[in-house]
């Protein structure tokens, strides 16, 4: 390969994300992290649009799309405190951050096609602009990518963690597909869905904070476990999000898991309490697809019915609480209060 070919990443990137440095006084507790980050995280991104060069330029022209498309780069942003957390001083942590990233990338360039998705971060997705194909293999150059950066990394420990993450992501998502448009998944059946699907990656890259810096198995397991238990959390307030959030908030369209019929915990919730009329509705929309207009609100008034968006935000709560109770072995500080915060941030976004 030569020089290759890279796209501009600024074009509908989040103005808040790490390394803009705002000068206003920061709006909540996850832009704290950000701005604590942003040093370390200006050279992720630059790592970013390094690896991402290539002589063919549909490449980066795609990944490009969807990593500008906004965000706030949570998974590289934990790496990130979790290894300032324990006191690592080197660069190890840049490349590392780079990797999880492009996983993360890779799967929402999958997801989207499997999915059917078409908006992603109120833009157009990958798929729609460049077909199923495209995405499907763009996809697969970025999981290499992120492969080429373990390997490189050297670390025995570290691809271990990010190799074992990326196969539970794949089986997360395969048990997604075999649970989706089921109502017969139980609370727990759904709760295994996102600990592997969105939670695996969260636990590895906070893990790995703790690998980089050489810090003992206890430290590296209770890292693991903040990031799995905030990752959960964080997947159960989309999921509440996605039947009560302004569009423009969500970035796609509001009730999209509706229409799809994703069986999510809300979802779950609704049907368990549900009278035989109730999951005559559900089965009709959700297993059969059978969708006609005012459905959407029909699901929306059982929810409260039953309130089951709060009881998804209650989970979400208790998540948030076992990965504060995770982080309480290490000493207070600002990388310890800023991984807290982000426990906040991430359930207040349901309010």
């Amino acid at each position: 390969m030569g020089l290759g070919v890279v796209v501009s990443l600024e074009e509908g990137r989040d103005k808040n994300a790490p390394g803009d440095a705002p000068d206003k006084a920061p709006a909540n507790a996850l832009e704290v992290l950000l701005r604590l980050v942003a040093e370390d995280f200006a050279k992720v991104d630059t790592e970013i649009r390094t690896r991402m060069v290539s002589d063919v330029p549909l490449i980066p022209e795609l990944a490009g799309h969807i990593i500008a498309s906004g965000g706030k780069r949570l998974r590289p942003v934990l790496l990130i405190a979790a290894a300032r957390l324990c006191g690592y001083e080197g660069e190890r942590h840049i490349r590392l951050a780079a990797c999880v990233e492009f996983i993360h990338t890779a799967t929402l360039l999958h997801d989207d096609v499997v999915d059917e998705s078409a908006l992603r971060r109120g833009r157009a997705t990958a798929n729609i602009v460049w077909g199923n194909q495209a995405s499907v293999l763009v996809g697969d150059f970025l999981f290499s990518r992120s492969f080429q950066l373990m390997t490189q990394d050297g670390s025995l420990a570290v691809l271990s963690i990010l190799s074992e993450a990326s196969a539970i992501i794949a089986e997360g998502e395969v048990m997604q597909l075999t649970t989706a448009n089921n109502l017969a998944t139980t609370e727990d059946d759904y709760l295994q869905v996102i600990a592997a699907k969105t939670a695996a990656l969260f636990a590895a890259a906070t893990r790995v904070g703790a690998v980089v810096a050489g810090r003992p198995a206890d430290d590296e397991l209770a890292l693991a476990d903040y990031g799995r238990y905030l990752g959960i959390a964080f997947q159960l307030i989309d999921d509440a999000l996605d039947y009560q959030a302004e569009e423009a908030t969500l970035g796609k369209t509001v009730g999209d898991d509706f229409r799809e019929g994703k069986i999510t915990l809300p979802v779950v919730l609704a049907f368990a309490a549900a009278d035989e009329s109730e999951q005559a509705f559900w089965r009709r929309c959700m297993e059969q697809r059978d969708q006609a207009d005012g459905d959407l609100e029909t699901a929306l008034r059982l929810m409260r019915k039953y309130d089951t968006l709060d009881a998804t935000v209650d989970r979400a709560r208790h998540y948030g609480n076992m990965a504060r109770a995770a982080l309480a072995r290490f000493p207070d500080g600002e990388y310890r209060r800023a991984l807290e915060g982000v426990i906040d941030f991430c359930i207040e976004r349901a309010y």
